[in-house]
This record gives structure tokens, C-alpha cells and sequence, in this order.
């Protein structure tokens, strides 16, 4: 199979491709970082879930919305505290501390926050061409809740 864009230069590529200037994420809002690692998130969720097999789309979207809930993402953020560099864990404390004005329907504000940081820290990492750490943190903290997304 023929490889063309890796993962880590994706974002590289975006850029190139519309014109974007470089920016220096780390003056980013960790709001900003979440918004863009909950695209990221879901995007590995999905595409390991397809990787299973074809099936109909409400199926695809039941199985990936049990990953995506912030209960879920909270879980796999306590899960990786003790697994974060520095760097890693001062984007995970700005995301959590960040000041949100909404909340999830269906999740605690705790949980919100801790899926926010989860979302900000994979933001940082994918912006970075980090993507390589976005799937083996992922994947480590799906194991260590004892959650089989492959």
C-alpha cells in the first residue's frame, strides 16, 4: 500500500495547501487546542471502529459515542496523569482550569472538565506533529480503563 501524508505532517500540509500563516500554538487558548483534539479524538475512534468492518451508520454511531462521552474521556484523562511529561501536564491543567460557559447535557461539570483537558492535550500534541504520542497516550489510557476500542 502506497502511503502518502503521514499523520504528523498533516497539519503542515493543511496549512501549505490554504495558506495559512504559522502560529505559535502555545499562545493558544487551551479552549482552542480542546476544540480542535475533540475533531482528533473522534476522528481515531471512528476510524478504528470502521477498521472493525462495515456496518450500518447507527451502529458505527452507538459504538463510537460510548468513547466520545465525556465519562469516558475523564476516565482516560485520570488515567494519564501519572503517564504525561511536564509539557504534556501543564496542557492538560490549563485545559481542565480553562473557564467554559456550557457544560455537557449529560456529564458532570468534574467530567467536562477533565474530557476538555483530555480534548486540549491531543489538540497540542496534533498541532505539534505529535500524532504518534495522540495514539499511544490514547491508547494507554483505554487500557489502563479497561476499554477496548480495536
Amino acid at each position: 500500500m502506497e502511503k502518502g501524508i503521514t499523520l504528523p505532517a498533516l497539519p503542515e500540509c493543511i496549512q501549505e495547501y490554504f495558506g495559512c500563516k504559522e502560529q505559535d500554538i502555545r499562545n493558544y487558548s487551551p479552549l482552542t487546542l480542546a476544540y480542535i483534539g475533540d475533531c482528533v479524538y473522534e476522528l481515531i475512534v471512528r476510524t478504528v471502529i470502521v477498521g472493525k468492518g462495515n456496518k450500518q451508520p447507527q451502529k458505527l454511531h452507538r459504538e463510537a459515542a460510548g468513547f466520545s462521552k465525556a465519562g469516558t474521556q475523564s476516565a482516560i484523562y485520570k488515567a494519564l496523569l501519572d503517564e504525561v511529561s511536564e509539557e504534556e501536564a501543564d496542557v492538560l491543567k490549563r485545559g481542565r482550569n480553562a473557564h467554559t460557559h456550557s457544560k455537557a447535557k449529560n456529564a458532570t461539570l468534574t467530567d467536562y472538565k477533565n474530557a476538555t483537558a483530555l480534548e486540549a492535550l491531543v489538540g497540542y500534541l496534533y498541532l505539534t506533529g505529535r500524532m504518534e504520542r495522540v495514539l499511544e497516550l490514547l491508547k494507554l489510557g483505554l487500557e489502563k480503563c479497561g476499554l477496548e476500542l480495536a
